[in-house]
Order: structure tokens, then C-alpha cells, then sequence
């Protein structure tokens, strides 16, 4: 039964091993860039050093972790009224009392506005090198800040906002800092953008007349696609220039080119990212200003003589020059184009809040494999608090993500996709973004490959002999080819290996070590 359900897994991948082996070649010009997709797409979307390195590690850390409370979306919750007869029914806990608990805590926003927790944002624990080092540590090969959420606080020493963590709050060039710290460790940079939420694209409507432009007849839709609602007497619909840079409320040709696009390049030309990732709500930046910023980096990169890259959600940039990003998800089979997951390593909040539940480091590494296995990498988001330090529970999954990689690191980086992703009883539920996590076992075996390497990694410790079905004897995966050697990478603890016509059969040793994922090398 077991050999049949895996035969019917296989004829359901679509591509062979010649397909996700081979190289895609795109055309290098030294030519400038112009801002079409023809013209756009003769950059190579996936550097070899990306697809390489496997593992990025950022972080949601601003203003809003004063607060710690709620999640990142602090700055937008805090001016809806929760009382409000459309919210009656909405699940407790995640949205219903930010205004009540922001009023009790620091004032009503009339009187003490998001604004107003930017000189509390201290970050006095912050040291750079320090961070650099725990995420170097952690296995990651990139690293970066979310240089912008949707707040519109910037992240680096600005001369476009003066909301930025150089003038108010740290006193700070955070990602100039960490920039210099990671490219001193051979780590690469990535930049984070949230910003194209902060336009007020409701200017001057009531809730009802927001809530009927959406399409949704409730108050958690309304001015859905800006993070700040415009409320009169509050802050969010201020007029002072200043202000009204902060909570997006300028007109939409001048935040264009001035605020989303002038930030971008700002950041580019003062920092060389290697990568640029945007979140959601990007396809409300017009098309053409979305390729004028595309045309600036690559253009610049091209000048630095540096291979970069960019992602986009769902359909917000073509494939032919940007990566693909799932937030809190992935692909449940093997694709031929690369991917990125970004997962955050708390169960629900980005950023970190009081009391916020950090997910078990098997979860964190068995996800990782899994992904690597379909020919995707893995952003991780951790969660400092305001002070700048980073809480010891989120330190122990990255030490434990770290030290696993030391050991298996060869299973994973620098690896290519095999033939078909693995096998075993455990399946996903759905693709895409927000997929629900499943609890992987030892029978569970993903696979990657590297040169005439083949590596088996069973998602637990084989308690029991291990049979992995793909690696049969005269299977047509193998194209009739016979393995000379099995090792698990942590050590001599193989006692017997044998390949039979129903599978593999893998038998450690007695007393072997316990891990959370058992990489085997196949020759």
C-alpha cells in the first residue's frame, strides 16, 4: 500500500530531474536597464549565491514594540473605536481592545499620539555586531532589518523623513550599522519594504463611504488598503507637513515619487542591498513606478558589479525578474522556478508583544527542510523588543537551528532540488500563503542533491529500521544506478544499509544520537 501511495505521488510531480537540474540561463547585458519587463527581464532573477545560501534571518522591530501590544499593525488598530457595533462578534484577542488598552495606557490618540512612542523607541540594547553574529550563527547567509513597516518610520539615517531612527528614538543608523556588521561576517544584506500601505488612499471619507469603496460593509475593512484611517481630530488627518508625511496623508503623485520610490533609492544608494523584499499592497504602486524602481537598482547594481535580486507576493511584479515570496507558507510540491518563504518565528505577531509564544524549534527546522526540498529558502522574522534586545527563547531556536545546521549544513546548502521532493505519510494542507502547520515524523524524508550526491533527511530520529521507498533498487528514479555508500552526516552511527526492491533500508545504531532531522549522504 505504502509503495503505491508513493507511486501515486510521483505521477502527480510534474517535472523530472533534467527540468530542476539543469541551469536556466538568462541573458547578462551590460547595457542600462529601461523600465519594461523586456528590458527588466534580462536580469537574472535567482542569483546561484541565494539559491546557495538557503537562509535569511530579519526582523519587525520598531515604535510599535514600545507598545508590545497586540502585533506590528499597533499603529493602525489603535485609532478604531472597538466599541463599535460592526466589531460586535469579531474574535477577542487580536484586534478588539486597542484604543481602550492604548487610552488606559498612554492617553486617548488625540492627546498622545502614535508619534508619540517614537522617543520611547530607545534601543539602547541594540549592538550590531552582536546581531550579526546570532544570526551568522544561526546557519543564515543573509540578514537585514524591515527598513520600513507600514508606519512610515524609517529604519536608517534619512534626509527624505525626518522619522527616521537616526533623528528620533535609537539616535542610530540601524541598517547602516548592521549593514557594516553582516558584510564584515561575508553575510548578505537584505531591506524589507512595508510602505505601500502608508498612503491614506481614503482621504477625507467617513468609515461608511472607506467601507463602501472596499467593497466590505464592516469596520475591519474599512480603509483597508492604508494602515492609518483618516479621523478628524486625530493625528492621522493633521495637516502639518510633517505630520502628515508620517500618516500618508499627501497626495498620492507627490508620496509616489517623493516617499515610496525616494525611500527606495535612498536606501539603495546608501546601503547596496543585495536583496529588496516587499510585502502585500504592492500592486497599489503603479505599474510604472513600480519598474522605475525596478530600472534604478538594477542599474545601480550593475555599476557596483553586484548580482541582486527582488520578490513580490502573488502578482505584484513579474516572475521574469523577481522572485516569488509566501508569507507564512509554501509551495506543497517541487517547483521548477526558485521561491522564498518568509515565516516569522513567534506563532502569531510579528513584532514582538508581551507575553508572545515562539514556536517549538522542530517546527522551525522541519519547515525549513521542507521548503529547501522544493526548491525554496527560508526568511526568518525574530522579534526584538523596543530596548534592542532579543528575548532568550527566540535565541535558543536560532541556536538550535544553528547547531543543526553545523552538522547537516551539507544536506542543505548549496544543494539543488532532486528528482521529486520526498515522500512519507505526512502531506500539507493547501499551497501558497498561511499554510497550516502539520507535525512531520522520521518517515517523513526530503531530499536534495549536490553534485553525484544524493542526501536523505528524515524529518525525526529513525527509531526502527528506516525504508525510503524512491531509493528502491532498479527504481527509474535512479536511472539504474547503484549507491556505493550510505553516512548519516552527524557520524558513524549507520550499523547497515541495504538497497532492496522495496526501498532503502537504513538501521543506525544502537545508542545513536537523537536529532530533529537524521541528513544521510548517499554516494
Amino acid at each position: 500500500m505504502y509503495l503505491h501511495k508513493f507511486m501515486t505521488m510521483i505521477a502527480s510531480v510534474s517535472l523530472s530531474f533534467a527540468i530542476v537540474g539543469s541551469a536556466i540561463v538568462h541573458a547578462k547585458s551590460n547595457e542600462q536597464y529601461q523600465a519594461n519587463e523586456v528590458s527588466l527581464a534580462k536580469h537574472y532573477s535567482t542569483p546561484d549565491w541565494f539559491r546557495d545560501a538557503k537562509l535569511g534571518i530579519y526582523f519587525t522591530w520598531g515604535p510599535y514594540t514600545v507598545a508590545a501590544h497586540g502585533n506590528e499593525w499597533y499603529p493602525r488598530w489603535m485609532h478604531f473605536d472597538f466599541e463599535d457595533k460592526d466589531w460586535k462578534g469579531r474574535k477577542k484577542g487580536y484586534h478588539h481592545d486597542f484604543l481602550k488598552w492604548h487610552t488606559e495606557k498612554f492617553g486617548h490618540p488625540s492627546e498622545f499620539a502614535y508619534h508619540d512612542l517614537f522617543p520611547l523607541f530607545t534601543a539602547q540594547k541594540f549592538d550590531a555586531d552582536e546581531w550579526a553574529q546570532l544570526f551568522k550563527d544561526s546557519g543564515a547567509r543573509f540578514a537585514g532589518p524591515v527598513a520600513m513597516h507600514h508606519d512610515g518610520y524609517a529604519l536608517w539615517e534619512s534626509d527624505i523623513t525626518p522619522w527616521n531612527s537616526a533623528e528620533i528614538g535609537p539616535k542610530r543608523d540601524i541598517t547602516g550599522e548592521l549593514a557594516k556588521a553582516l558584510r564584515k561576517r561575508d553575510m548578505k544584506l537584505i531591506t524589507t519594504f512595508h510602505h505601500a500601505r502608508n498612503l491614506q488612499r481614503y482621504k477625507g471619507m467617513n468609515k461608511e463611504e472607506a467601507m463602501q469603496r472596499y467593497g466590505h460593509l464592516d469596520s475591519y475593512h474599512a480603509y483597508w488598503n492604508s494602515h492609518f484611517p483618516y479621523v478628524e481630530g486625530l493625528a492621522t488627518a493633521s495637516e502639518d507637513p510633517k505630520l502628515a508625511l508620517l500618516y500618508g496623508n499627501i497626495e498620492e503623485e507627490k508620496w509616489l515619487d517623493e516617499f515610496w520610490l525616494g525611500t527606495l533609492k535612498e536606501v539603495i544608494d546608501k546601503y547596496q542591498p543585495d536583496i529588496i523584499w516587499f510585502d502585500t499592497w504592492l500592486d497599489q504602486i503603479p505599474q510604472k513606478t513600480r519598474y522605475d524602481f525596478a530600472q534604478y537598482y538594477l542599474n545601480a547594481a550593475q555599476k557596483w558589479g553586484k548580482e541582486v535580486m527582488m520578490t513580490h507576493k502573488d502578482q505584484d511584479m513579474p516572475s521574469t525578474f523577481s522572485v516569488e515570496d509566501f508569507e507564512q507558507g509554501r509551495r506543497d510540491k517541487l517547483t521548477g522556478a526558485p521561491w522564498l518563504t518568509d515565516d516569522t518565528i513567534s506563532k502569531w505577531s510579528w513584532s514582538y508583544v508581551e507575553g508572545l509564544p515562539i514556536k517549538p524549534k522542530e517546527w522551525v527546522i522541519h519547515d525549513f527542510i521542507d521548503i529547501v526540498s522544493k526548491n525554496g529558502q527560508l526568511l526568518l522574522n525574530i522579534s526584538p523588543k523596543s530596548d534592542g534586545s532579543i528575548p532568550q527563547n527566540q535565541r535558543l531556536v536560532l541556536k538550535a537551528l544553528g547547531d543543526w545546521l553545523k552538522i547537516n549544513g551539507a544536506a542543505i546548502y548549496e544543494t539543488r532540488p532532486w528528482t521529486i521532493y520526498g515522500e512519507g505519510p505526512t502531506q500539507m494542507i493547501g499551497s501558497g500563503h498561511f499554510t497550516k502547520h502539520v507535525d512531520y515524523t522520521s518517515d517523513d524524508i526530503r531530499f536534495t542533491t549536490k553534485g553525484e550526491t544524493l542526501y536523505a533527511i528524515a524529518l525525526g530520529t529513525p527509531v526502527d529500521e528506516l525504508t525510503i521507498v524512491a531509493l528502491a533498487k532498479d527504481n527509474s528514479l535512479l536511472n539504474q544506478r547503484r549507491f556505493k555508500s550510505v553516512k548519516s552526516l552527524n557520524g558513524d552511527y549507520v550499523e547497515s544499509w541495504q538497497q532492496e526492491p522495496d526501498g532503502l533500508k537504513i538501521k543506525l545504531r544502537k545508542g545513536s544520537p537523537t536529532q530533529i532531522a537524521y541528513a544521510f549522504e548517499i554516494k
